[in-house]
């Protein structure tokens, strides 16, 4: 582990005292310019490999280590059909090699040529109001929402997310926008896990059984400078013939209220999202029984910009998401995290993701640093405790002692993540996570007991 953070550490360092940034005039080398596209058409795309590496698995059933090159190719195609409409076309290619044979393998990793958006977009300007600008999508499209906790286009996971629906954005010219959807997610495949280890195409689909809904509102200009969003989701879902489901049906409101980062001020950030509805305990088509649900999840930051080499800001940040306290009562209490990325609080995911949105209890302190315009990076400590002692680690293919006796401490989390920007067309991305065992691991009945865990990863994006 030692050499892992001392090279870490060194590249750190190199930055902050200066990175041998391009020169600003730099131009990146896009490929629609050398094709000499017509002004009617944009294209660009992006390639990303990835090598990931874990030592000593923490996973029920796992031992041993895990390594993956995950490869993500987009590609992007809008076509300006007039000045207030265009058609949208993304592609999207997500492959794995070197994967060992107990790897985590999933839909979130590999789905091999796939049409990621395929939309078309109107413009009207004026719209209800004088300097407003009305923006509706109807198709296949990729969301981001907020602060992307709960609905958002993934940007460490190898798949993205896609939807399919309408998406209606309206801004105001003092800024405010209401944005309303009403979309069928889309469920990727393949998922069978020998489809996956031979990285087979197979055509994602949407189902009408599944629908995801809701408002979303945006206040820019709260008093002394805050800002402040409201949102109401619904999400319902149902089995069809091929395709068995928890049966979740869920009205989520919630609120984000923050204090943007400046120098030499403190600031802070709120978001609470609330759970009621009915959802079953399995997905079995044998399983009928609706239970009643009531789920939270609350995220607090406080923080505070220093005026200093590397613009740090350091800041204290707490995650609840509730769990289940009693597996027999007829009751769901375990907050479902739906669409969103955990990567922003809890570290990486794909081979990693030990820790989710769910049954979690989780202080931590963060100190962000920019030490240049191509260069940053971001240390993190977090020590995590299950919500609820009688519901399952989510992280850990749902390790879980019903009786509650094997305590909730999961143990701590040591993370250092960082981008460089090397060239307009050249970014690369690194990273290192420690997880040290607590409690938990030592007592929970069919635990792997293969001790602290170390996740890094590598990666490179070429911009085209």
């Amino acid at each position: 582990m030692a050499p892992l953070f001392s090279r870490l550490a060194h590249i750190i360092i190199l930055g902050t005292l200066g990175t041998p940034a391009f020169a600003s005039d730099t131009k990146p080398w896009l490929f629609a310019e050398q094709m000499g596209l017509p002004e009617t058409f944009s294209f660009k795309g992006e390639f990303r490999s990835r090598y990931e590496t874990l030592d000593e698995q923490f996973r029920r059933g796992s031992s041993g280590s895990d390594q993956i090159l995950s490869l993500r190719t987009l590609a992007e195609l809008q076509v300006h059909l007039h000045q207030s409409l265009k058609v949208k076309l993304e592609l999207q290619d997500a492959r794995a090699k070197l994967v060992d044979q107990g790897s985590a393998m999933s839909s979130s990793i590999v789905n091999s040529a796939e049409l990621l958006e395929a939309n078309m977009v109107w413009t009207a300007k004026n719209l209800f109001t004088p300097g407003s600008v009305s923006e509706l999508r109807g198709g296949r499209f990729t969301l981001d929402l907020g602060k992307r906790r709960f609905i958002a286009r993934n940007r460490f996971r190898n798949v993205i997310q896609a939807y399919t629906g309408i998406d209606w954005k309206w801004t105001a010219k003092n800024g405010i926008w209401i944005r309303t959807l009403i979309t069928l997610p889309v469920n990727r495949e393949p998922s069978a896990r020998t489809d996956l280890l031979e990285n087979d195409p197979s055509f994602d689909e949407e189902k009408f059984e599944t629908v995801l809904w809701g408002p979303y509102l945006h206040l820019p200009n709260l008093p002394a400078n805050h800002k402040g969003d409201f949102f109401f989701f619904g999400f319902h879902e149902e089995d069809d013939d091929d395709f068995q489901t928890r049966n979740r049906e869920f009205y989520m409101p919630g609120f984000r209220l923050w204090k943007p980062p400046q120098i030499n001020a403190f600031d802070y950030e709120l978001e609470s999202m609330f759970q009621f509805g009915t959802v079953r305990a399995t997905n079995s088509p044998a399983d009928k029984n609706d239970l009643e649900h009531f789920a939270f999840f609350h995220h607090f930051q406080f923080g505070y910009s220093f005026d200093a080499p590397g613009n740090p800001h350091l800041y204290f940040e707490y995650d609840y998401a509730s769990g289940d306290a009693d597996p027999n009562d007829g009751n769901s209490g375990r907050f479902e995290r739906l669409f969103g990325p955990n990567v922003s609080e809890f570290g990486p995911t794909s081979i990693y993701t030990a820790f989710v949105r769910a049954n979690i209890n989780s202080p931590g302190l963060r100190l962000k640093i920019h030490p240049s315009e191509n260069l940053s990076a971001y240390f993190s400590y977090r020590a995590f405790w299950l919500a609820e002692a009688r519901d399952a680690w989510q992280g850990s293919s749902r390790l879980r002692d019903v009786s509650g006796n094997s305590g909730t401490f999961l143990g701590q989390q040591f993370l250092i993540r960082g981008s460089w920007k090397l060239h307009p067309n050249i970014k690369l991305g690194f990273g290192i996570a420690y997880r040290v065992d607590g409690e938990f691991q030592d007592e929970v009945p069919n635990g792997p007991r293969n001790g602290n865990t170390l996740f890094s990863y590598l990666g490179t994006t070429l911009y085209f």
